[in-house]
């Protein structure tokens, strides 16, 4: 009797299971015991914060208690005062000539001094259950609350641009100039940071700058929502959104600066279950399904494809910088979350298609080209194994956990 051939669906569920269990790390420093998912081996060998995250959303589907291990290893070096870092050196420290480029105090440091876009809450109602049950994840809540939110008004502020996780993204270059990452003075900005603790406040008032970001701030409230706190959309809606340009804009301090840029930052919040529906469907039908923009046969471009930032390589090798115009399933994901909500089913099931048949012709890559799904930068890149929730959705875990 003939082979079934699986399908894509099929097919990019047993790569995304490959590559998790391939990716899995378990063992101890000091007295901490740790079990992580390396975001790619080789490239990517420590734990990254919202990388972890992620990967405990897909492992949920495969080995539940592997999704718990994840986001409790996240937990273990937690600071007394709460503060969570966005990298964990569970298996080495950082190599001296990354010290440049990384947000440590020391070569010896366990964690970086800096954030990543803080979802741990969310991911953990997904994945595992109840946050509130957890007091570290309150804690770790409770510390951003008093040490980012620096207009009190329930936003977030990053220091640098990679505490977005959209490192290289063009719409940092205006405010950080040629300190931004991917830049020459990049490892300057990292010494300025470091000799002000990565402490918000006094890098503001030492003129900054500073930015209320967007995604960042869409992962904070969904975060506090899953933790059954007061969510900060209104106040992300009240600051952010430019209702002329139809986008959500950032803004740095000092001099309330908004980049200009479009990238696919300004739909993140689509993913937001209480986003008022009249701006979810402008983001949706002036930005996110026009064809000079966002619209790509295989799924949103992390900019805008009429911006002038947009880079989006030639398909054979890795871009110039990341989050330049490739396309990153976390993002598809997110937007695509909006679409169903919105109930723009046909257009959800066309960037659904169009991600998973490039997971299926090559594998999980960091990310794709938006044109022709060609994958680039790095190999088995465990948070693509997101796909899952593409192919073989679960409505009940992004959104009515909520």
């Amino acid at each position: 009797m003939p082979a079934v051939e699986s399908t894509p669906d099929q097919k990019v569920v047993a790569e995304a299971e490959r590559v998790l269990r391939q990716n899995w790390r378990e063992g101890t420093h000091g007295e901490l015991r740790y079990s992580y998912t390396q975001p790619s081996p080789g490239r990517y060998p420590w734990q990254w914060y919202w990388d972890s995250c992620f990967a405990a959303i897909a492992w949920r589907r495969f080995e539940p208690e592997r999704a718990r291990r994840e986001l409790e290893s996240l937990l273990a070096p937690q600071r007394p005062d709460g503060f969570l870092g966005h990298t964990i050196f569970w298996r080495e420290p950082v190599g001296l000539p990354r010290l440049l480029f990384y947000n440590v105090a020391h070569r010896d440091s366990l964690q970086t001094g800096t954030i990543q876009p803080p979802l741990l809450a969310w991911a953990w109602r997904i994945a595992v259950g109840d946050p509130a049950a957890e007091p570290r994840i309150a804690a770790q809540l409770d510390w951003l609350a008093a040490n980012r939110d620096l207009d009190g008004d329930g936003l977030l502020w990053i220091v640098q641009p990679d505490e977005s996780g959209l490192d290289a993204s063009p719409k940092f270059e205006p405010v950080w100039g040629w300190r931004a990452n991917g830049s020459a003075g990049f490892p300057l900005l990292v010494r300025h940071n470091r000799k002000l603790g990565w402490d918000a406040q006094r890098i503001r008032d030492r003129g900054g700058p500073v930015l209320c970001e967007t995604v960042v701030n869409t992962l904070w409230s969904l975060s506090l929502q899953a933790h059954r706190r007061p969510s900060a959309t209104p106040a992300l809606v009240d600051r952010l959104w430019d209702e002329r340009r139809g986008l959500f804009v950032d803004e740095a301090e000092p001099g309330a600066l908004r980049p200009r840029a479009v990238t696919w930052s300004a739909l993140a919040p689509l993913a937001l279950p209480d986003l008022p529906e009249p701006i979810g469907r402008r983001l949706v039908e002036e930005h996110l399904l026009n064809g000079s923009e966002f619209l790509t046969p295989v799924a949103p471009p992390s900019v805008a494809a009429d911006d002038p930032g947009y880079e989006p390589g030639d398909g054979r090798g890795p871009v110039r910088r990341y989050w330049r115009g490739p396309t990153w399933v976390n993002s598809a994901w997110l937007v695509w979350l909006g679409l169903r909500r919105l109930g723009y089913e046909q257009a959800a099931a066309r960037l659904a298609g169009g991600v998973i048949g490039a997971v299926a012709r090559e594998g999980l890559r960091e990310y794709y080209d938006p044109r022709n799904g060609t994958g680039m930068g790095a190999k088995d890149f465990a948070w693509s194994a997101l796909v899952c929730e593409l192919a073989d959705p679960d409505d009940g875990a992004a959104s009515s956990h909520l």
